[in-house]
């Protein structure tokens, strides 16, 4: 009998522990989600930074594609002017605007990259190739960052759907919703064909 008490004893030890562990798993996972989240924005917020400083050094290039520029201009303005609701996270259609921002401003950089190649004075200067290196840097991070935020919010969410989440998450933690994944790749975003040819530069579907 003793040895019968020591052995659910030590099943209720365990069983303990194990609660122990497993409760806190929810808010541990949605903290690293939203650490992940931080960072993206971080990265992106980098890449606007970047932007007044290439737009004016691309100036200084005579006859510089006017629509490249303004292009740019107006997508990084969209970026600034978003209001990030806090929810956000949570709302498919928040999540669905921010990526379209970012997604465009991503494009339009990719195109004034672009339409730059047919200026050598310009791609010789310092300026412009510091800013285009940090500028791929940039893109670089933006890419990592966004893995790792999708790697932790497929952690969390499955934390949610699964055991023993799902239990905990109906006794304890009944407010938390799954969040939203990235579903556009900036970086994959079609960039405009430009046609260097002896006519002048244009656009697809200009």
């Amino acid at each position: 009998m003793r040895m019968v008490g020591l052995v659910i004893l030590g099943i209720l030890a365990a069983f303990l522990v194990w609660g122990f562990t497993s409760i806190n798993a929810i808010p541990s996972k949605e903290e690293g989600a939203s650490a992940a989240w931080a960072q993206v924005l971080n990265q992106y917020q980098r890449r606007a930074d970047l932007v007044p400083n290439l737009v004016a050094t691309v100036k200084g290039a005579a006859d510089f594609e006017k629509s490249t520029l303004e292009a740019v201009v107006q997508a990084r303005a969209k970026v600034g002017s978003m209001q990030l609701p806090a929810d956000l996270l949570t709302n498919p259609e928040a999540m669905r605007a921010f990526e379209v921002n970012q997604g465009a401003l991503t494009s339009a950089l990719s195109r004034l990259m672009v339409v730059a190649e047919q200026y050598p004075n310009l791609k010789a200067t310092q300026g412009f190739q510091t800013l285009q290196a940090q500028l791929e840097g940039t893109e670089n991070r933006i890419a990592v960052a966004r893995k790792d935020y999708i790697e932790a919010v497929r952690v969390y969410n499955t934390e949610l759907k699964t055991f023993p989440g799902v239990v905990w998450k109906s006794i304890l933690y009944a407010d938390r919703e799954p969040m939203q994944q990235l579903q556009v790749e900036p970086a994959k975003q079609e960039v405009p064909t430009v046609d260097f040819g002896t006519t002048g530069s244009s656009t697809s579907g200009n």
